[in-house]
């Protein structure tokens, strides 16, 4: 695997500790601003808008330019981002900051994953997706517990400043890393790039990701009371347990990624299978500590098993447009964040038990893996059946430039 994918996973390190350490600032932030924790909780929205939004927006807007030049403006943008917010003098400039900082979060992962494809074989390409994703998987390890700390004995701005840091390194290693013979776009115009979008294999791609993710964003949002209503762990154990999941998220990665490069769509099914699973005996394995434990690190492995399938399959679908695709795909995962977490939200309102939200998961898992199932028909009809199984996209100038070289 080329060492240019450490470059990408230290952007993704990044990205991924200021999108979940804000759930650990909150009654930080609110002390400090004087505002109510509810009225802090909009930090994570205005985060997540800013994702959706700038996901499909910047790569549309970026389709013709270099690919290496997208990655590194983006990473700049998410360092003044973040620089704001540590200088954010009130709470509606830091919501605007925390909206800035959204922005290229979508789009650095959407050609990211175009860039770690390019580089690598054929026959290596969800590795090398995987790979680049281990930077959002590790920071729930080791990026989260140690900003919220720095946080909590520095200052809540201290931690963005340390988020900008990690900006600036991620810059350097994208500068020095990434090779300029294989990030050059495709020369399509905008009109193309969104034409592209226009397939339904793709909508169905993208449904699948939102109802995959969603299943995991309705039980992890309100993992907190179920660990410590259901299980009954003190509130001070919950942040190693959710280091936990990072584990089971990183593996899960890893898995999910050289399993994708022999069969695809059995690593999707056979994920999302696992997921609703899991979900489905949730509220059995909260009834004692061990197990619970171990429910919330499978619950990370089983979900994100999905993650480089499901991106390369976008990518895939979309070979016209893949870094306008891929980061829809992105914008893809924050709708599942949002969606998901209310759904389990109105299970646990509606006094069904504090794991009722799994269980809410599950059934959202199985509307995904219905959805995979129509895409998986779709295709069937659409193209003939050459013993593969699987489809791989190649751009033609790209492969061409290849061929020369």
């Amino acid at each position: 695997m080329p060492l240019a994918l450490l470059a990408l996973a230290v952007g993704a390190f990044g990205i991924g500790t200021t999108e979940f350490v804000m759930m650990g600032l909150l009654p930080d932030v609110a002390d400090d601003l004087h505002i109510s924790i509810p009225t802090a909780g909009h930090l994570v929205s205005a985060y997540a808008l800013g994702v959706v939004i700038g996901a499909p927006l910047l790569a549309a807007l970026t389709a013709r330019m270099s690919r290496r030049t997208v990655l590194i403006g983006l990473m700049a943008l998410f360092v003044a981002g973040n620089a704001l917010s540590a200088f954010a003098p009130g709470y509606d400039s830091l919501l605007a900051a925390r909206f800035l900082s959204g922005l290229p979060h979508g789009a650095f992962f959407g050609v990211g994953a175009v860039v770690a494809t390019n580089m690598v074989a054929p026959e290596r390409k969800a590795r090398s997706v995987s790979l680049m994703f281990l930077g959002l998987t590790v920071a729930n390890i080791a990026g989260v517990p140690v900003a919220t700390l720095m946080g909590q004995h520095l200052g809540w701005r201290a931690t963005f400043l340390g988020v900008s840091a990690i900006g600036l390194a991620a810059i350097a290693s994208l500068a020095a890393l990434i090779p300029h013979d294989h990030t050059h776009a495709p020369a399509a115009g905008l009109r193309r790039e969104l034409s592209a979008l226009r397939s339904l294999p793709v909508w169905l791609a993208l449904g699948t990701t939102v109802a995959g993710f969603g299943a995991l964003f309705a039980a992890y949002s309100y993992i907190t009371p179920m660990l410590t209503g259901a299980a009954g762990y003190a509130e001070s154990s919950v942040t190693l347990l959710l280091a936990l999941f990072g584990v089971g998220a990183t593996a899960g990665n890893l898995v999910g990624g050289r399993l994708a490069d022999h069969s695809l769509r059995g690593t999707l099914f056979g994920g999302l299978v696992s997921l609703a699973a899991v979900l489905a005996l949730f509220p059995l394995l909260m009834h004692a500590r061990w197990s619970a434990a171990l429910a919330v690190a499978l619950l990370g492995a089983a979900a994100f098993i999905t993650g480089s399938p499901l991106q390369l399959m976008v990518m895939e679908k979309a070979s016209a447009a893949p870094s306008l695709a891929s980061s829809a795909n992105q914008a893809a995962f924050n709708l599942a964040n949002a969606g998901g977490a209310w759904i389990g939200g109105v299970a646990l309102a509606a006094g069904f038990g504090v794991t009722s939200p799994s269980l809410a998961g599950a059934m959202l898992a199985v509307l995904g893996l219905g959805v995979a199932g129509v895409a998986y028909g779709v295709d069937r009809r659409r193209v003939p059946q050459s013993g593969t199984g699987r489809l791989v996209a190649v751009h033609l100038p790209e492969a061409s430039e290849a061929l020369h070289r």
